[in-house]
Parts: C-alpha cells; structure tokens; sequence
C-alpha cells in the first residue's frame, strides 16, 4: 500500500507463498487488512508531519487525539451491550438485568423479520421469529419491551435500518406514554441505510427514497430530540462483509458525506443537523491498525466538516463514535479464545477514543448469548475501566512513530478512496456500479486465501487446534413465533381498525409527496399499526430494491 493512494494487493494476501526468515517466520509482515509494516520506524517516517497542524491536544481540531481534552478522566465510555433475543418479554428481562450489573446503555438487535420490515406472522418470517434479536411487530411490543426502564433516565441504540423510522417512532410514542419530555430522550438509532447496500443487504426499498426516510428522521430529530442521533454510520457491517480496515474507513466516512450532501439538498443548515451525526466503527483483531483507524477518522470527519461543507459549530466537525468487537474474528472452534480476542479489541477501542463500546460474548459465533456469556463480556468492559489504567490519560500513543505513521497512511489510503467516489458521482452511484460492494469481495478473498495457506493464523482454527469442550448455548425455540402471532391476532382484535386504515392511507398519500413522513409513522404507530402493515404502505408507493450483481 501506498502512502497516498488506494491500498495494493500485497502478495501475501493476494496468493503466492510469503518467504520464510531463518526463524520460519514469514518474513513478509503485514496487518490484517494486508497493509506492510516495517521493521522499524523512527522520526524519518514522519517527514512533513506537523504535531500542531495532524496531531495538536486532545479535544482540539483536527481531533486525532479524541474529542474531549481530559477523555476517560472526566467520563469513562459508555458500555452499551448488544442485546435481544426471543419476545419482548424476554428481551426486557435481559435489559433490566444487565443494568442491574451496570451497564451504562441499551442497545436493542432486532430479529431479522423485523429488520425486513415484516411482522412475526408473515410467511417470510417462519423459522425467524426472535432467533438473532427481539421481535418486535408493533408498538404493544415496544412497550414491553420497555416495561419498567424509565427512557428519561436511559440512552438507547437500535440497531435497526430500512424500518429505523417507524422503530423510532415506537420509542418515542413509548417515551410519551411514560411522560417523558422528547427533548430529554437521549440515544442513537442505526437507521444507515447506504451501508445495507453495499455490505449487509437488509434493505426495503430503492436507494433514493430510503435515502428520503433517513433525511426525514434528520430533520425530524433536530426540530423534537436534539439529545438522540438520528444516525449512526455504520462501517461496523462493511467490516464484518470482508473489507479491510481502509476501506471500512472510507466507505463510512463517504457514507457520511453521502448523507450530509443530502441534508443540505434538503435545506438543512449543516451545524443544525451535523452534530447530531454519530459513527460506529468495528473493533478487530491487529490493534495498532485499529488505533490508527480511529485516529484517522477522527482528523478526516474534521477536514470534511470544514472545509467541505464549511460547518463552523465545533461540534459539527467532531466525529463520536461506538466500538463494538469484531464479530466475524469469533471463531466455533475453541470458543474461550474468543474471551482474549474480545478483550485486546476492546483495548484497541479504548486505546482510539470510543464513545461508547460493545463486547461480543464468546458463544456467538454458535448462537445469541447466555446470560454467563452477556455477563462475562460486561465484565471485560469493567476491568479495562477500573484495574487496568488504560483510562488515566488521553492518547497515551500520541507521537509514536509507527502509529502516527499508521494514522498518516490510513488516512491517506482512505481518502484516495473517497476521491474515487466523488469521481462517480457520490455513494449511492458507486453503489449502483457495484464499486465498494466489489471492493470489499476482493478484500475477503485475499484473506480467505492467506489464512487457508496459513500466511495468516487464526488459532483454533487452521493452527494450535485441539480438545474441543462443550459449550451451553440459548436456543430459541418456535414457540416465540407462536405467542407473536397469537399477540397480533389480539392486536387486530382489540384496536380501531378503522383508524388504521386512515392514516395508512395518509402515510401512502404523503409518500406521493415530497413532506416530511415522521408525523404521519407516528400517528399511524399511535393507532397501533404494525411494522409490516407500515411498511407495506412505503412499498406500495416505493417499491422493493434489487441488488445488481457484482461479478
């Protein structure tokens, strides 16, 4: 890899076999992602770089070194573990429990019916009913699954996308019926949709009006909550799809880009709506690659901010992030490992200035977490925090010549990337020609190939295998689907239908237009319209998108 360019294809990852030193090491070395590293690295790395100008303190521009002056000694980050599974029943109980243990924040996976826009007793959603997150098909079951949680009190995260509009509108309808000012509600909703494009495909509708419903919640949210992101852009997914950590970072600091372009088409003043833009980065296994990334992401959001879009709110140009471990690093084999992999991601996390962080349990890579498992993963979070020291001083890796190195080259490689999307015509046209969806398969095979050859080692799994012990896992079972439909037949029964219909039917005439659609998904949530009713109105007036094929 280049300097000042996109990333090469070096020959480990590419396929011929790296050559060994005396010692049977490959002498070949490399990150992750296939990005060299030399053996050592002195002032003669940094040629050209100016502390003040690339570094300077913490929370000062360009930010490299975090966004507040004394980081962790004035606030630790948020723990914010991922959770959801089964009912909304059953999803609270774990919420009421992990605070209990201390967690800091919510943060709701949803079930993959619900991510497709489709209620628990649709034909598309048998066998997946409350299997990889909560079921959630109504505002009946957002208030269970809010039962006892006062949202005054607590930030939440939804991880949720092409539905994120009308899951939103549930919290907040939640958050009315327990009496809680909107302007008090604090959390992030996922809602990136451009990234389900190009990595993770759990997307509705065509690129252009989900593009509409996610400026829709910007602007929404800067009028009613100004304490909730709207958005976290995700390269969370782009890394777990096989990309490498530069093109995780250019593709969701291009995303980002993306979605303030169309802000401002809007009418958007940017330092009305860009503060409230949040980003969530994934936490893999090469640490100072990761540290680097961070850094690097932080100084290109405040270049963007500033000099493309000419924000002069600081903290339009400051870019927050969430860290969650890298899920697809968990191996099946040898699962307790997963415990150190988890652990020293977390520290890559710390070590880079999160916001806020998610630790993967170590059984999930064969099924949801236990509640053993959840607990564990918390605690990983609380000894980083309180025994280790990592959070007594700001960037305690500032000025050392190999990660400054790494943060330059990061940073560079990336915005070569986004260069080259700018010359397309934006995200959405580089989508369309496939550009970062192909990016990111060529990336996974290079991998693939280098870790089949053993040029990279994943322990467990192609080296140092061995024993295997047994491991308890959650399994859920097709009663959940059962109970959904039984709780939506009931749903059906009891509310107006009547009313449903008419704003319904309000929705779809409003999607015709070109007004703000938050209003009338609240109203229609309100009546206790479903998601999958909800967002059957949008396709009949959108459509459905079809990905064209990347070959």
């Amino acid at each position: 890899m280049s300097n000042s360019g996109t990333p090469s294809k070096p020959s480990t990852i590419a396929g011929s076999t790296s050559p060994k030193n005396s010692t049977g090491r490959s002498s070949d070395f490399t990150t992750i992602s296939g990005h060299p590293i030399r053996q050592l690295y002195s002032p003669d790395d940094l040629s050209g770089w100016d502390s003040n100008r690339d570094l300077a303190l913490p929370g000062e521009p360009p930010y490299t070194r975090g966004i507040h002056p004394s980081m962790y000694r004035s606030r630790l980050w948020t723990m914010r573990q991922f959770a959801g599974f089964g009912s909304a029943q059953d999803t609270n109980q774990r919420f009421r429990y992990l605070l209990a243990q201390g967690q800091a924040g919510l943060s709701v996976a949803f079930d993959l019916p619900t991510l497709m826009g489709y209620d628990s007793d649709h034909p598309l959603a048998e066998g997946e009913v409350g299997k990889c997150g909560v079921a959630i098909s109504s505002l009946a079951d957002m208030e269970t699954l809010f039962d006892q949680i006062p949202l005054g009190n607590v930030s939440t995260s939804m991880t949720i996308n092409s539905p994120a509009a009308i899951l939103w509108a549930m919290y907040l309808a939640v958050a009315e019926k327990q009496g809680v000012d909107w302007k008090l509600v604090t959390g992030t909703l996922q809602n990136d949709i451009l990234k389900e494009y190009i990595a993770q495909k759990e997307y509705i509708y065509p690129p252009k009006p989900s593009m509409r419903l996610v400026i829709d919640t910007f602007e929404f949210s800067a009028r009613h909550t100004p304490k909730f992101n709207p958005i976290s852009i995700s390269g969370y997914h782009i890394r777990e799809a096989g990309s490498t950590a530069i093109q995780e970072l250019a593709f969701t600091l291009r995303d980002g880009i993306e979605y303030v372009e169309w802000g401002v088409q809007r009418g958007l003043a940017v330092d009305d709506f860009a503060p409230a833009l949040s980003f969530f980065f994934n936490a893999h296994n090469d640490f100072f690659e990761e540290v680097a990334k961070y850094r690097a992401a932080r100084r290109i959001w405040h270049k963007t901010m500033t000099e493309r879009f000419g924000a002069k709110l600081a903290r339009s140009s400051v870019l927050r992030f969430h860290a969650q471990t890298a899920g697809c690093s968990l191996t099946a084999q040898q699962p307790y490992n997963n415990v150190v992999r988890t652990a020293l991601q977390a520290l890559a996390a710390v070590m880079g200035g999160a916001q806020s962080l998610h630790t993967n349990s170590l059984d999930e890579a064969w099924a949801l977490p236990t509640e053993f498992a959840a607990t564990l993963a918390l605690r990983t979070q609380q000894i980083l925090a309180h025994e280790t020291g990592v959070a007594n001083t700001a960037d305690p890796f500032g000025g050392s010549y190999f990660v400054e190195t790494l943060t330059n080259e990061m940073e560079n490689g990336a915005t070569e990337y986004i260069r080259k999307i700018d010359g397309m015509g934006g995200m959405i046209a580089a989508i369309e020609r496939g550009f970062p969806q192909r990016e990111i398969a060529d990336a996974s095979y290079r991998y693939q190939v280098a870790t089949d050859r053993k040029e990279k080692i994943v322990v467990g799994v192609n080296e140092f295998t061995g024993q295997e012990k047994p491991l308890e896992i959650l399994r859920i079972d097709e009663s959940i689907r059962e109970q959904q439909t039984a709780r939506l037949k009931k749903l059906h029964a009891e509310r107006s239908n009547d009313d449903v219909r008419r704003h319904l039917s309000l929705l779809r005439n409003a999607a015709h237009g070109t007004e703000n659609l938050m209003p009338h998904i609240h109203a229609a949530v309100k009546a206790y319209a479903t998601l999958g009713e909800i967002c059957d109105s949008l396709r009949d007036v959108f459509g459905t998108h079809e990905e064209v094929s990347v070959t």
